[in-house]
């Protein structure tokens, strides 16, 4: 929690007498600066100064509590008023409180009690609010696309060609790539990088809720709506209402669910599972699959119509084996973060060590790396990382596939594509390295591709 800066507190209050009162209850407290004023019209041209608190009679010459109130917030709703009266009337009372009004409290020998206990209820959500907006603006940086997204290869500077686009418009967003890619990591940085950085960003998994419950999960229920719905619950829209609904795995969604879902989309509102009010609502939707989502719109496993109406600006994350010299830009940034979250020395890569990542394919992708790059660091016993310390999956070891009997012109396409990899798919320098013309080059991979491999 934030340590509790002193109070600014603006105290109207017309009659000398209580003002004195006043000014020895809240003087009391070292950690209170007050200011006095004597009209409403004193304390509105002291707004610039910003208090946190306004204490305020009802009755003041120049105008009453209500019309004082409403002046403040509409210029800063986020200062707390307290209402000091002689009336006792209730509706009064809760007139003001309707009106935003912290509290309303008598002049009476409860007063001082009341008034410092109202002070500390408006100190604490003051300091609240502050906490907050520091939490969304170190989140905000947490997802800035240049340090959250990791890669300076030509595939990366397509991506973040696209998320720049994404970020500037309410566009559905769709994106795909393999396990591991960084989907939800994007999905993020788009939202916190856009006009809804401010409002909720929402995650949900397809594939982890059951097929019964996603309908609930996602639109919510009335009290009594099934078996075990004690109460009434809202869904992961309503959750999400004015921010980002990231929906991953869409591929993975009942088909039964998918004509819900486009309904959803299309009308802009949502009815809670067992309710008949409709539910008006401003969601961006953000959705990632590992899937080719029209392959399964052609095998009839998915709806063409919400096919299109997720599309949007489709952004494709390509596998780390595509990424070239990104591998180790990631290996170094991931050992940075161990080091970070471990209190330990930051390791270097050694030379053979990084020829060793780039050499090995990821079928996990960047998950998979970071996963190798923590064990490393377990395993290192200086202040390097060593060949020796990185251990790829048994299933995924380096070179495996020169163990695999294929024919000679596989192989030579591994090799070539491998060398392409790790240079960024610089021809040019594969060719050089190799000793091969560049025309073999790209023989080799028109003839790989029409054979599909």
């Amino acid at each position: 929690m934030y340590e509790k800066d002193p109070v600014k507190l603006f105290v109207v209050e017309d009659d000398p007498a209580y003002t004195r009162f006043l000014r020895f209850v809240v003087e009391l407290n070292p950690d209170i600066e007050p200011t006095f004023f004597s009209s409403g019209q004193e304390c509105l041209n002291h707004l610039h100064l910003h208090p946190t608190i306004i204490t305020l009679d009802y009755s003041l010459p120049d105008m009453t509590g209500e019309k004082l109130l409403a002046a403040i917030r509409e210029f800063d709703p986020e200062i707390s008023v307290i209402v000091i009266s002689a009336q006792e009337k209730i509706r009064t009372a809760v007139e003001l409180l309707k009106r935003g009004a912290l509290d309303y409290i008598g002049k009476d020998e409860t007063t001082r009690d009341r008034l410092l206990n109202a002070i500390q209820i408006a100190r604490d959500k003051s300091s609240l609010v502050r906490e907050i907006d520091h939490l969304k603006k170190e989140i905000a940086g947490k997802y800035d696309f240049e340090k959250s997204i990791i890669g300076s290869s030509q595939a990366m500077k397509g991506v973040f060609a696209l998320l720049e686009k994404a970020v500037h418009s309410n566009i559905s967003v769709s994106i795909t790539g393999e396990t591991g890619t960084g989907k939800e990591l994007v999905a993020k940085a788009i939202h916190y990088n856009s006009e809804r950085k401010n409002k909720p960003f929402v995650a949900v998994n397809v594939t982890a809720i059951p097929k019964d419950l996603i309908e609930s999960e996602l639109f919510g229920h009335e009290k009594g709506a099934f078996t075990g719905a004690l109460s009434r619950r809202i869904g992961k829209f309503e959750e999400a209402d004015g921010g980002t609904l990231f929906l991953d795995e869409i591929g993975e969604m009942d088909p039964g669910m998918q004509a819900k879902l486009l309904r959803v989309l299309q009308e802009k509102e949502i009815s809670r599972v067992g309710g008949n009010d409709m539910i008006k609502l401003d969601v961006r939707i953000v959705t990632a699959t590992h899937r080719d989502l029209q392959s399964e719109v052609r095998a009839g496993n998915f709806r063409e119509d919400l096919f299109y109406r997720l599309l949007g600006l489709p952004v494709h994350l390509p596998p780390l084996r595509e990424r070239g010299q990104d591998v180790l830009l990631l290996a170094r940034h991931f050992l940075n973060q161990y080091a970070k979250e471990n209190k330990a020395t930051r390791l270097k890569l050694h030379e053979e060590a990084c020829e060793k990542l780039i050499g090995y394919s990821y079928p996990g992708n960047v998950r998979e790396l970071k996963s190798i790059i923590d064990l490393a660091a377990v395993m290192s016993d200086g202040e390097q990382i060593l060949p020796d310390d990185i251990r790829f999956p048994i299933a995924g070891q380096s070179g495996d596939w020169l163990k695999t009997e294929m024919p000679l012109d596989h192989h030579i396409y591994r090799i070539i594509r491998s060398y392409l990899n790790r240079y960024e798919n610089n021809v040019l320098l594969v060719a050089r390295k190799l000793n091969i013309g560049k025309s073999t080059i790209y023989r080799y991979l028109k003839e790989m591709e029409q054979l599909g491999i």
